[in-house]
């Protein structure tokens, strides 16, 4: 490391603290009680730290360090910081796969049920994950024939509510029909907290209350009522014998089992609610730092539950609104997200209890840190005996299976990727294998619409997250060349102005460009490899980053300084590899032009007109539903609308009636 500061210029408090490459970059972040005592560790002779540790060190220019005011803060602290920079060498936790949730969107007037994958929105209430999700979906089916709740889209809902006629759901009794007003609010709002208490495990007082009413109406003579509570009730059992009964008291606890090994590791969490595993999860770990088995376990809590919400946080949201009965004013409506919890209070995502094979270093400060998440205390053990501690070895077992798995996959998998970019690597006359390769292709129709795609692969993966998009600006017509000028030289330019600031001390502002590729591979012949050369030699980028083009006719690929293509085998792992990162550079560029294509031509008719901006345009369309409908619309109802005034709602009918008027534009 180039820079190692004084001991007595670090505080001896705890905090977070961060080593920096030389570009500027986060290679590692970390936590201690003693910022002092932590850091001296690092600044030892290299042959007595872990050979990992060393290796980071000695990739470091600097450190910097954040002090705190406690230990907790200092564990939220450092999980901000590696989700931000993801850095190379803190552990990573990765799941399988995109586990299915239950989503219930309790912002809307009218909240529907879907089972969803990825990223977790805030607002939303979900359950799980679950491992499997068709039993997730049968059980929502289940469900939805006691407490018919929507399951559509919000354009769907949208689109009923303006034909004044159910789908099909609604006929065939899985939705209540509040697009045609045929339920009240309060009796909706029963059946989303029904739907919730279920998925939560609360099931016991939902059976109380089905069986109380049943017997209620029956004594009435209500016999209609009374069959559906017990149709109701049936359905109910029958989705409660799905989920596997752990406990016998109605406990919440998740439990979370580790196999580790010295590299890698598998971590499986089951989720219990009042006795019952109402979801599954697995991740595995790339341990790129040297970590105990109780660092570890530290390191998994901080994944599980950093994200979660504490409750004493202001709300990110306000209680939905509904307009009242009367249509004079607003009231909320029954059962406040906020407070929608198993037990009727916040439900963060932290339960009571975390049960654990091995409690982590600075245990207490875990436990004020998961009390923090939840708002209140949460017990942090190891089971010894008993019910738990055979469920402990369940998860574990679990656990073991899914390293095997994981462990099946990767040897194929990453024995392929290895063998590509090293062939790549050969045939290319590279110096080192091309772990990030970035790949260009533009998209128009006769120069219109105009775009251009960069996405990236990472050890031989894709990484989504580093895919960008650019609008090309300045070229006037059909110009594929100086568009993949105008892109590099946008993206290349980024990446200096990065080093740039790095280098006289400024804040990043551009970081997703900070990354230099090791490989650029651009979709064309040897026009566009010209192209790209012209930019490199202008930049000063010639010798630091290698260039590539892949030609679509014949699959041949061109370097520059030799005329012909570089002899690659047909069906070589080298080839199949850059093939797949053009066609996903073509998919991409595709679909970006016809977002920006589709946009254009849904607006173009619109456009031009006087009084008739952004904000009035989306309107109009909404208002009617498609442009097809404005045009169709007699001029008396373009007047009668309150929020357009009556020149402007005259206008609008006049260019879209007049000889001149597009007759190409569409909706969308």
């Amino acid at each position: 490391m180039r820079e190692r500061p004084p001991p007595s210029q670090i505080p001896d408090g705890p905090g977070s603290y961060q080593f920096f490459d030389g570009h500027g970059r986060v290679l590692y972040v970390g936590k201690a009680k003693s910022l002092r005592s932590r850091l001296s560790n690092y600044f030892a002779d290299p042959a007595t730290l872990p050979p990992r540790t060393a290796q980071m060190v000695a990739a470091a220019d600097h450190v910097e360090w954040i002090q705190v005011a406690s230990e907790v803060e200092a564990i939220l602290l450092e999980y901000a910081l590696i989700k931000e920079h993801r850095p190379r060498f803190n552990i990573r936790l990765v799941d399988d796969k995109s586990y299915p949730w239950l989503a219930v969107t309790l912002p809307d007037e009218w909240p529907r049920a879907a089972v969803v994958r990825g990223r977790r929105r805030p607002g939303i209430r979900y359950f799980g994950p679950y491992a499997h999700v068709g039993a997730l979906r049968d059980t929502l089916d289940l469900l939805l024939r006691s407490f018919p709740i929507r399951s559509c889209s919000d354009s769907k809902l949208e689109r009923h509510i303006k034909l004044g006629r159910p789908c099909l759901m609604y006929h065939i009794e899985r939705c209540c029909g509040p697009c045609i007003g045929d339920v009240e609010h309060e009796e909706y709002d029963r059946y989303v907290e029904d739907v919730m208490s279920f998925f939560a495990g609360a099931t016991e007082e939902v059976e109380k209350r089905l069986e109380r009413e049943r017997e209620e109406a029956a004594a009435a003579l209500d016999f209609e009522c009374a069959a559906r509570r017990r149709d109701q009730l049936a359905t109910l059992r029958m989705a409660v014998e799905r989920q596997q009964v752990v406990s016998e008291r109605p406990e919440d606890f998740d439990i979370v089992g580790i196999d580790d090994e010295a590299f890698e590791a598998a971590v499986c969490v089951f989720h219990v609610r009042r006795g019952r595993i109402v979801g599954r999860r697995a991740f595995i770990v790339d341990k790129v730092e040297e970590l105990t088995s109780a660092q570890l376990v530290g390191r998994v809590l901080e994944e599980l539950y950093g994200d979660a919400e504490s409750p004493t946080a202001p709300p990110a949201r306000r209680p939905r609104a509904r307009r009242g009965k009367d249509g004079s004013g607003w009231t909320s409506g029954a059962g406040d997200p906020e407070t929608l919890g198993v037990d009727g209070s916040a439900d963060p995502g932290v339960p009571r209890e975390v049960l654990v094979p091995e409690l982590p270093d600075e245990t207490p400060a875990y436990r004020a840190f998961l009390a923090d998440r939840r708002g209140g205390p949460v017990a942090l053990r190891v089971p010894q005996r008993g019910g738990k501690r055979q469920l402990m070895e369940t998860v574990a077992r679990n656990a073991g299976e899914e390293l095997a798995r994981h462990r099946l996959r990767r040897a194929s998998d990453y024995d392929s990727r290895v063998k590509a970019l090293e062939s790549l690597r050969v045939a290319l006359e590279l110096a080192a294998a091309p772990l990030r390769i970035e790949c260009y292709d533009m998209s128009h129709i006769q120069g219109t619409a105009y775009v251009g795609s960069m996405v990236v692969l990472e050890d031989g993966l894709p990484r989504p997250s580093e895919y960008r998009r650019f609008r090309v600006r300045e070229v006037p017509g059909n110009d594929d060349y100086a568009a993949m000028e105008e892109v590099l030289t946008r993206r290349l330019s980024a990446l200096l102005e990065e080093r740039r600031r790095h280098a006289e001390g400024e804040a990043p502002a551009r970081r997703r460009f900070a990354y230099p590729p090791q490989l650029i591979l651009l979709d064309g012949g040897k026009g566009q490899l010209g192209v790209g050369v012209r930019v490199l030699e202008q930049l000063g980028l010639s010798d630091e980053i290698p260039i590539a083009a892949l030609a679509k006719s014949f699959e041949e690929v061109f370097v520059p300084g030799r005329s012909d293509p570089v002899p690659i085998p047909r069906g070589s792992e080298a080839l199949f590899l850059l093939q797949r990162v053009r066609d996903e550079a073509h998919r991409f560029a595709i679909a970006y032009h016809r977002q920006v294509r589709g946009k254009g031509m849904t607006h173009s008719a619109l456009e031009g007109i006087a009084g008739l901006g952004p904000g009035r345009r989306t309107r109009l369309l909404k208002e009617f539903g498609s442009l097809k409908a404005v045009r169709s619309a007699p001029v008396e109802d373009l007047v009668a609308l309150p929020w357009l005034p009556e020149s402007v709602a005259r206008a609008v009918f006049e260019h879209l009636h007049s000889a001149r008027g597009p007759s190409i534009a569409r909706s969308r």
